[in-house]
C-alpha cells in the first residue's frame, strides 16, 4: 500500500508532457538512428567524405538529416529544463537536477556510450560526443540558470552568433590547450596507458544553444495561447533562416568553410548547406534551429496517432540512445558472423541503409514504450535521471 500511495502521488506531483516537445525529440531521435545505421551499416562502402562535392547526392542528403539531431535536442534540452523549473520550484530545482544529470551523462559516455561503439573495454580511442557535451551543457546551464531571462537571451544570441570569431584562435601548451580543446576547437590527446582521446563535440557553442532554449520556455507556459506560442516560434524559425541564407550568402562570417558552386544547380545548392558541425557554426545553428522552430510549432497540429508514435521515443531519449547503439552492434556483428565476413558488414546501397534503419526503429520503439511504461510507474528517484 506504501508503494502504491508513493507512485500515485509521484503521478499527481508529476508535470504534464507536451506532446510536441517529446514528438519533436522523437523524430531527431529516428534521424539519429538513420545516420548511425549509416556508421555501423555503410562503413566499407567506399567514400571518403558523406558531404563531400563528389557524395552521391543520396548519401549527401541522408547525412544531411542527421545535421538537425544535435541542435534541436540540446535546445529542446533547454527549454525541458525551464518547464522543469516551474513544476518543481523554480530556478534551484532546475540546477541541483541539471547539474547531477550532466554528471550522469559525462560518467554514461565514457562508460556505456564508448563501449557501444566497438564492444571493446580498452578502445584504441575514446570519443567524447553528443552524450558528453549534451552533459557538459546542462553543467553550465545549472549555473546560468538564476541570470535574468534578458540576460540569458543576449549570452545564448552572443555565443551562438558570435563563437565564430575565435575560429583562428589555437592553443598548442598545456594546460590552455586541453581546455582549449574542450571549449571550442576538435582535438586528439594522447593518453598516459597509449590510447587516445577525441573531442569530437567542444563545448562553447552548445552552452549558447542550451541556454536559448531554457529562455525559449516561457512561450510554454499554461497562460500562453497555442496560437500566440505557435507564431513566436514560427517567426523566430523564419528570422533564423534569413539570418542563416544572408550570412552564407555573403560568404564572409558564419561558418569556417566558404560554400563554392557544384558542377550544376543541384550540386551548388548542397554545398551551400555544407555547414561545419564539429564545432556548430553559427550558419549550422541558425539552419538547423530555424527549421527545428518552425517544426515544433507545426507538431502542435500533428495527427494524434503520429504524435503519440513519435512521443515514445522522445519522451526517454536516453534508453533509445543506449539501447539503438547497441542493437546496431550487435546485429552488425551477428551478420558478419554468419555470413562469414571478417569486418564490418554494410548494406548495398543507400535504399537499403533506410529500409534496415526502419526495421531496427520497430524493436527499439517497443523497448523504450515498455521503458517509459515502467518509468512513470516507479516512485524510485533515480529514474528521473534515465
Amino acid at each position: 500500500m506504501l508503494q502504491l500511495s508513493s507512485t500515485v502521488a509521484l503521478a499527481v506531483s508529476a508535470p504534464p508532457r507536451i506532446r510536441s516537445i517529446d514528438a519533436l525529440r522523437g523524430l531527431v531521435m529516428l534521424l539519429m538512428l538513420v545516420d548511425h545505421t549509416r556508421e555501423c551499416f555503410y562503413s566499407t562502402v567506399p567514400v571518403a567524405d558523406p558531404l563531400g562535392p563528389e557524395t552521391p547526392t543520396a548519401l549527401f542528403l541522408t547525412r544531411l538529416t542527421a545535421h538537425f539531431c544535435a541542435p534541436v535536442f540540446v535546445f529542446l534540452t533547454g527549454l525541458a529544463a525551464w518547464l522543469y523549473a516551474q513544476s518543481r520550484g523554480g530556478a534551484a530545482a532546475a540546477s541541483d537536477f541539471l547539474w547531477k544529470r550532466g554528471l550522469f551523462l559525462i560518467v554514461l559516455e565514457l562508460t556505456l556510450v564508448n563501449f557501444a561503439w566497438g564492444f571493446d573495454l580498452t578502445p584504441p580511442m575514446l570519443y567524447l560526443q553528443v552524450i558528453w557535451v549534451i552533459g557538459l551543457s546542462m553543467l553550465a546551464l545549472a549555473a546560468l540558470v538564476h541570470l535574468p531571462r534578458p540576460t540569458l537571451i543576449a549570452l545564448g544570441l552572443a555565443i551562438v552568433l558570435g563563437h565564430n570569431l575565435l575560429d583562428g584562435v589555437h592553443v598548442t601548451s598545456e594546460p590552455g590547450r586541453a581546455l582549449w580543446a574542450v571549449l571550442h576547437e576538435r582535438t586528439i590527446f594522447d593518453l598516459p596507458w597509449g590510447g587516445r582521446l577525441r573531442i569530437s563535440y567542444p563545448l562553447l557553442p552548445w552552452i549558447g544553444v542550451i541556454v536559448l532554449g531554457y529562455t525559449l520556455g516561457p512561450w510554454f507556459a499554461r497562460g500562453v495561447h497555442a496560437g500566440t506560442r505557435q507564431r513566436k516560434l514560427v517567426a523566430a524559425g523564419l528570422a533564423a533562416l534569413a539570418l542563416f541564407v544572408l550570412l552564407r550568402a555573403t560568404n564572409v562570417y558564419g561558418d569556417l568553410h566558404l560554400w563554392q558552386a557544384g558542377r550544376d544547380a543541384l550540386g551548388t545548392a548542397l554545398q551551400f548547406v555544407n555547414l561545419t558541425k564539429y564545432p556548430p557554426s553559427a550558419d549550422f545553428l541558425l539552419a538547423t534551429l530555424g527549421v527545428g522552430l518552425i517544426v515544433l510549432a507545426a507538431f502542435e497540429h500533428l495527427p494524434e496517432r503520429a504524435a503519440r508514435l513519435l512521443a515514445v521515443l522522445g519522451a526517454a531519449p536516453l534508453f533509445f540512445y543506449l539501447f539503438h547503439l547497441y542493437l546496431l552492434r550487435a546485429l552488425n556483428l551477428t551478420a558478419g558472423w554468419a555470413l562469414g565476413v571478417p569486418g564490418p558488414v554494410s548494406v548495398p546501397n543507400v535504399a537499403g541503409l533506410w529500409l534496415l534503419a526502419a526495421a531496427v526503429a520497430l524493436p527499439c520503439w517497443f523497448a523504450t514504450r515498455a521503458f517509459g511504461d515502467r518509468k512513470r510507474r516507479s516512485a524510485a528517484w533515480w529514474m528521473r535521471y534515465l
